[in-house]
């Protein structure tokens, strides 16, 4: 089963997103901040980081570029998930090593096939 690391401050979409994961047989763990994230990191390895950008204390931008330069969690593929929509913003997410970018309200089956195009490419180079 693939496991998703969820990392919304937001419970309503954190309620939405989840259900729309588990619907899809994904299993989730969420944290609400960056650094609960981190801890929750130390102990589970999840198949795939879901990151809300604006979040309390460290950006989801600045935990995406510390997932990518991590020797123990780079090879994790990142989704950014934002309101934050811009092209500039979806770049600024690409150089930091996010492997794709939702804008939000998220679109179900965008966010289910995006995870299952990422995880089956992480699956296959492994």
């Amino acid at each position: 089963m693939t496991t998703v690391l969820l990392v919304e401050d937001s419970l309503t979409e954190t309620q939405v997103i989840t259900s729309y994961l588990k619907q899809a047989g994904i299993a989730v763990i969420c944290a609400r901040s960056s650094e609960e994230a981190q801890i929750k990191l130390q102990s589970q390895t999840p198949d795939l980081v879901i990151l809300d950008v604006i979040l309390p204390g460290q950006s989801g931008f600045e935990l995406c570029r510390e997932l990518k330069t991590n020797s123990s969690t780079q090879h994790i593929p990142v989704v950014m998930c934002s309101t934050k929509g811009t092209e500039a913003d979806k770049l600024w997410g690409s150089m930091l090593g996010a492997n794709a970018y939702i804008s939000k309200p998220i679109d179900q089956q965008q966010l289910i096939q995006t995870i299952k195009n990422l995880t089956n490419q992480f699956m296959i180079r492994n």
